[in-house]
Parts: C-alpha cells; sequence; structure tokens
C-alpha cells in the first residue's frame, strides 16, 4: 500500500473556503414586513398573497397560555408558601 500524502495549508484552506456563513434570503410581504423565503409573513399571515394563518386567532391564543401559565405559577407559589409555613410550624413544635 502507499503511503497517504499530507494535505498541505493550501488545500486545506480551498476545501473550507465553502463553509462560510451566508446571509438569510429576505423578501418584502405585501404588508412591507420582510419574511424569510417560502414561508408565511409572521405579521399578516399571508403567502404567496394567500391568507393562511389567522394572525389574530394565534395572538389570542398566545395570550390565553401566558395567563394560564401565570395563574399556574402563582397557584404553585401558593402551594410552596403554605408548605412552608407548614414546615415551620412542625419545626417550631419539635424545638419546644
Amino acid at each position: 500500500m502507499s503511503v497517504r500524502m499530507r494535505a498541505n495549508r493550501s488545500h486545506t484552506g480551498n476545501r473550507r473556503s465553502h463553509h462560510k456563513l451566508e446571509e438569510t434570503r429576505l423578501s418584502k410581504c405585501e404588508c412591507g414586513a420582510q419574511y424569510k423565503r417560502h414561508r408565511a409573513c409572521a405579521d399578516c399571515g399571508k403567502y404567496r398573497g394567500r391568507q393562511v394563518i389567522d394572525v389574530v386567532a394565534r395572538t389570542e391564543r398566545a395570550q390565553r397560555r401566558a395567563k394560564r401559565k401565570q395563574e399556574e405559577a402563582r397557584e404553585l407559589g401558593q402551594e410552596q408558601a403554605k408548605a412552608q409555613t407548614k414546615e415551620e410550624a412542625g419545626t417550631k413544635e419539635e424545638t419546644k
């Protein structure tokens, strides 16, 4: 078997010259916003001139989810506070 030749710096550089990052290609929507190609506009919900996403319903849904998460976090915090007070009461009784 023959010995493999070592790749020199110039060959390595030539190979890596194609590894550069490219900018995302943006298009302009009818509403004036920029969006990625082949995707619906996040602002108005249109794709190729047709309405494909109901943006109003989507924002309402996101608001409901955020509100529900806040309520759950508040309830969880109240439960933890109750548990801490019970633990503190238990430790006070043990020290007496």
